[in-house]
């Protein structure tokens, strides 16, 4: 029989004619059987004494001239003595169990998580500082990684990302957790190696020191003026970075509030115990600009449960916006106050304190203002809260603040302090 052409096997895939088996040369032959949607080339040769077969590929993806210089070396390498066909078995063995290693890996995400239950949960006063850490920071960049593939340059890149967006106090701690992650995972028999043992915080976000920086009124005026000329800056991140510095609460508290916890006619916040850094609840006082404010958000956010609902799509799928939103947007507003030295959102909880103490505001309630616990003895005994002091102290900060926004010349007397 002669050889195949191009030309007869396109006429049998137009007449639809179907057989077993029409031999080319060197034991290459095509094979279009009714169950077959198109022709395939095969391969047939003996090895060992025995006659063997295998797939090369389809008629339309490989062509006649590809099909014949696939067979002449695949003809070659049996001559050499090999099993082309138990070849081809094995690497598709080998193909299926790498993805099924794959698809069963042990993920950065899925260790994190075990850590986190085991080691952390139950055992750590503040575990959601912890988890924070894991969500926000570890996850997105290395989440979905076999832990086995972790290179010391994911490491690398996911502290230079966390520097990047201006926190390398955070870098240093994402830094901690890392290694304490895969340490866990070294005690488990899962890893032999740790890919961020190699780094200490001059890679992540230096040597600490204590923050000092709190915004003066020149500053402030400055803030408001910046946040008012910047495109894209909304009306609700004006409100939520007022709202920060006039109730001096942590971030988190904040953005994660929901609309039932706020007494607006009572001019009352009943911030829970469950997210309070203290692990105590408290009843925060709300002068009338922090009313009038809420009021506001209140009605912008419609029918959420949520103070401040999310604004898009998450990966994590909060309900409300990400602790990174208000970061992100005063990343934007920075550039506008170039004569301002540089600041963070947890400067906002100092310049309250220290604007507080140039009030007048006796420590003792200032520091109830910022929800710290009473330290000492007096700690101890004393659980007086200072609702009605606190009330006021937290009344004249905000006509302060309100005074550096709107720009009147406003001069507040402070509490002159008790002999």
């Amino acid at each position: 029989m002669s050889n195949l052409s191009d030309i007869q096997i396109r006429t049998w895939i137009k007449n639809n004619e179907r057989f077993e088996a029409r031999s080319d040369s060197d034991g290459l032959y095509l094979r279009f059987r009714q169950v077959d949607t198109v022709p395939v080339w095969r391969f047939r040769y003996r090895f060992a004494g025995k006659q063997r077969v295998m797939v090369i590929g389809n008629y339309g993806q490989m062509s006649l001239a590809e099909a014949r210089k696939v067979t002449k070396e695949l003809k070659a390498r049996v001559a050499l003595g090999n099993d082309v066909a138990a070849e081809k078995q094995d690497r598709k063995a080998d193909a299926v169990a790498k993805m099924e290693a794959k698809n069963n890996a042990f993920t950065v995400g899925q260790l994190a998580d075990d850590y986190f239950n085991s080691r952390v949960l139950g055992k750590w006063k503040h575990p959601n500082i912890v988890r924070a850490r894991i969500e926000n920071d570890i996850k997105p960049n290395i989440g979905k990684l076999a832990i086995e593939d972790v290179k010391p340059s994911h490491i690398d890149l996911m502290l230079k990302a966390i520097i990047k967006r201006g926190a390398p106090t955070m870098a240093n701690d994402v830094l901690r957790w890392t290694r304490r992650l895969f340490d866990h995972a070294i005690k488990r028999n899962l890893l032999q190696y740790n890919p961020a043992s190699a780094f200490d915080l001059s890679d992540a976000g230096g040597k600490e020191t204590a923050r000092s920086r709190a915004l003066t009124r020149a500053d402030l005026v400055a803030l408001f003026e910046a946040m008012r000329n910047t495109k894209g800056f909304t009306q609700v991140n004006i409100i939520t970075v007022r709202l920060l510095l006039m109730l001096a609460v942590r971030k988190n508290e904040l953005i994660a509030a929901r609309k039932s916890e706020f007494d607006l006619s009572a001019g009352l916040w009943h911030l829970p115990a469950e997210r309070n850094k203290t692990e105590s609840a408290i009843t925060i006082p709300l002068p009338r600009q922090a009313i009038e404010a809420l009021e506001t958000l209140h009605r912008l956010s419609e029918t959420s449960d949520w103070l401040l609902p999310a604004r898009k799509a998450q990966d994590r799928m909060l309900p409300h916006i990400h602790e990174n939103t208000l970061n992100v947007a005063l990343a934007k507003v920075k550039p506008n106050m170039p004569d301002v030295e540089a600041f963070c959102i947890h400067d906002f909880r100092r310049t309250a304190r220290t604007h507080l103490a140039a009030l007048g505001i006796p420590s003792h309630i200032a520091e109830r203002c910022l929800n710290h616990k009473i330290k000492g003895v007096e700690g101890i005994y004393n659980r007086h809260d200072y609702l009605d002091e606190r009330r006021e102290a937290l009344k004249l900060w905000a006509n302060l603040l309100e005074s550096c926004e709107t720009g009147q010349n406003w001069n507040v007397t402070p509490i002159r302090k008790q002999a």
